[in-house]
Parts: structure tokens; sequence; C-alpha cells
């Protein structure tokens, strides 16, 4: 894993770079500067929009009462693509632009789901009234007076 980490810090900006370069020869410099620049905007204001609308999804499902596990791997998602579009680069564009697609992020999200049920990621609620120790009484309050105590 730590190898695959290393590889991605060093491989990412050196295919960075080389697209970069590639694509300043095919459109000019300044025109691949203002892409990049383009792209970071208007992608950055279609996250806002669609985290809000998964916002408004996960609200409405703790209403409900049910687990939001869907909106919060959509919202973990989105947060991946912001974070892909405001690093520049096309490669990291294209993948931020990817995970806008809700197709893409419903494809992303089985697959989430898949490795955490094969990991065995275990989750417990609780519902009840919280456990108590000590010496309480199960009736409520007991009221103590100032002359009542030792």
């Amino acid at each position: 894993m730590g190898l695959v980490v290393l590889l991605l810090i060093i491989g990412v900006p050196i295919a960075e770079l080389y697209v970069f370069v590639q694509m300043s020869h095919a459109i000019g410099f300044f025109a691949s500067l203002v892409v990049l620049a383009a792209v970071s905007v208007v992608g950055g204001w279609i996250v806002r929009r669609q985290g809000l609308r998964v916002w408004r999804r996960f609200n409405e499902q703790v209403r409900q009462g049910s687990v939001p596990s869907n909106e919060i791997v959509d919202g973990a998602l989105l947060l991946l693509a912001g974070a892909m579009l405001l690093t520049p680069g096309f490669i990291t564009d294209a993948l931020g632009i990817l995970l806008l697609l809700p197709p893409v992020r419903l494809a992303v999200r089985a697959y989430v789901n898949r490795r955490a049920r094969r990991r065995g990621v275990a989750t417990a609620t609780y519902s009840g009234p919280l456990p108590r120790s000590g010496p309480f009484s199960p009736h409520g309050v007991i009221d103590v007076g100032s002359d009542d105590r030792d």
C-alpha cells in the first residue's frame, strides 16, 4: 500500500506535466491555463450544487430514521471530485469530472460497498436508554436536602 501511495505521489505530477506540455503544444500555453482555470471554476460550481443535493437527501434519510450510508459515500466522492478539480492538471480534472457524473458515482459507491462488506465492517446501533452504573434509583431523581446529608 505504501508503495502504491509513493508511486502516485511521484507518478501523477509527472503524468500531469507531460499531459500539460502536450496540450500546450496542441492548443497553446495560455489556452491550456485558461482551460484548467475554467474547469476548476465550473467544476467547483457543479460540486457545490450536487453537494447541496446530497446534503438534502442525507437530511431526509435522517428525518425518516434510516441510515444515510449512500449519501455519506456520495458526499465523500463529491469531496474527492472537488479536490481533484482544484488540483491543477488535466488528468485529475478528467477524474474529477467523471466523479461528478451520477452513474459513475453509483458504480464507485457499489464498489466501495462491496469492499466494505468484504472487509467485514461492523456497525451497531442502540436505541434504548443508556445503561446506568452505580447506585442510581430506577425511579428517577432523588432530591436530598442540605440537612439530610452526613
